[in-house]
């Protein structure tokens, strides 16, 4: 029962990822196995659109690190996918990972899975970053645990945003429940 935070950030300790780690943090204080992988310096290519995959069941491009990170989503119970806000939407990087999960959705290889959309601003736009995150986990049939949208531009700098710090210890703890549940 893993949760895996993923961090679309191409800054490796940036707030994106910072914000994932308020969360993991939470389940592991409770003693749940998780995971971080930040996309930073990873080499994610874009979807080329060749449909291959529909025969294969797995994206066709090998010559990059999108293989090895999918397969630890798809080792997850959990999944919490964030991504820094450019241009009002998900950066380019987290874009192309997306887009390479086509490959998996014929045959419906991520239903069943939790997800968590976290998405971090420098003054506004999280909103849609948001929305394109959640439209991700619901195409491949996440159950969505929330979302959490943090303001932040210098490094670190959102965990000065004490309402999504709050947002995402309580979605750390809700995790907790769900995977641990109390026995009295």
């Amino acid at each position: 029962m893993k949760v895996l935070g993923l961090s679309g950030s191409m800054r490796k300790n940036g707030n994106t990822s910072q914000l994932i780690k308020v969360i993991l943090k939470r389940c592991e204080d409770a003693g749940i196995e998780t995971e971080f992988i930040s996309l930073a310096g990873k080499k994610i290519s874009p979807c080329i659109g060749c449909e291959k995959c529909k025969e294969k069941k797995w994206c066709v491009i090998e010559n990059d690190d999108w293989g090895e990170v999918i397969q630890s989503v798809l080792d997850s119970e959990v999944l919490i996918i964030g991504s820094p806000t450019y241009y009002f939407d998900v950066c380019g990087h987290v874009k192309n990972f997306i887009d390479r999960t086509y490959s998996l959705y014929h045959d419906r290889k991520l239903s069943g899975r939790k997800g968590i959309a976290v998405a971090v601003q420098a003054s506004k736009g999280a909103n849609r970053t948001i929305q394109t995150l959640e439209g991700f986990l619901s195409t491949h049939e996440f159950a969505s645990l929330g979302s959490v949208k943090g303001t932040g531009y210098k490094e670190g700098s959102v965990l000065n945003d004490a309402e999504a710090v709050e947002k995402a210890q309580k979605i750390g703890d809700k995790i907790v429940r769900l995977l641990k549940p109390h026995h009295d």
